[in-house]
């Protein structure tokens, strides 16, 4: 049986359990990168892909259960779990990433933090004396323009919640009171990404979205 070639247990396993704690049905896809790393991949239940590049040589290229795999690093194991690649269907973002403003971790503590306390509001009290779903809230949420950012050349670059709360859920992040180096928006291609000191999510904006039949759908 393969290996999963991962050396960086410890960071491939909170990477795992955050996404485990999210949904338990979540798959994880290991793509070997350069010479002796290996990058996760995942995608959010609200629809953001997320990834985090760990030390190891990998498989090459597999998908598996984030479940599974998070089993097998806590137990010792070496195996690669079943694998499940036709579970993996949806594009990747390209090469080229330009990097357009840095952000301060601070500050999207602040706004993940905000967008929670609203949830948590509007759910509980309503909107304006009337009675919301959770649901139709947290879409509109995470549909809302966190922060626009404007390159010295080109249009502005609009980043919505959802990248936002990707970053703060996966611990993207790291600790609230940290000193450190801060986040990155980026973009490569039509994707919209923001990088973070731990991990880095990625979201092609809704209306450049095509649908094709399942035979010819890109796996990146």
């Amino acid at each position: 049986m393969t290996g999963h070639g991962i050396a960086e247990i410890p960071d491939a396993g909170a990477f795992l359990a955050r996404l485990t704690r999210l949904d338990r049905t979540l798959t994880v896809r290991l793509r070997s990168t350069r010479p002796g790393r290996t990058a996760l991949w995942a995608r959010l239940p609200w629809g953001v892909l997320v990834t985090r590049e760990v030390a190891g040589p990998g498989p090459g290229d597999a998908t598996v259960s984030a479940d599974a795999l998070l089993a097998a690093l806590a137990a010792g194991s070496d195996e690669l779990p079943s694998r499940r690649d036709a579970d993996w269907r949806w594009p990747m973002p390209p090469a080229g990433v330009r990097a357009i403003e840095s952000v301060a971790v601070a500050e999207l503590n602040r706004l993940a933090a905000a967008a929670a306390g609203t949830l948590r509001e509007v759910t509980s009290g309503g909107l304006a004396g009337r009675s919301v779903g959770q649901r139709a809230v947290r879409d509109a949420l995470l549909d809302h323009v966190a922060l626009v950012v404007t390159p010295p050349e080109g249009e502005p670059v609009s980043v919505p919640q959802r990248l936002v709360q990707a970053v703060s859920r996966m611990g993207f992040l790291g600790p609230a009171d940290m000193d450190g180096p801060g986040a990155r928006v980026c973009t490569a291609g039509r994707w919209v990404g923001l990088s973070a000191p731990y991990g880095v999510a990625w979201l092609l904006p809704v209306q450049e979205l095509t649908v094709m039949p399942i035979g010819g759908h890109p796996k990146g």
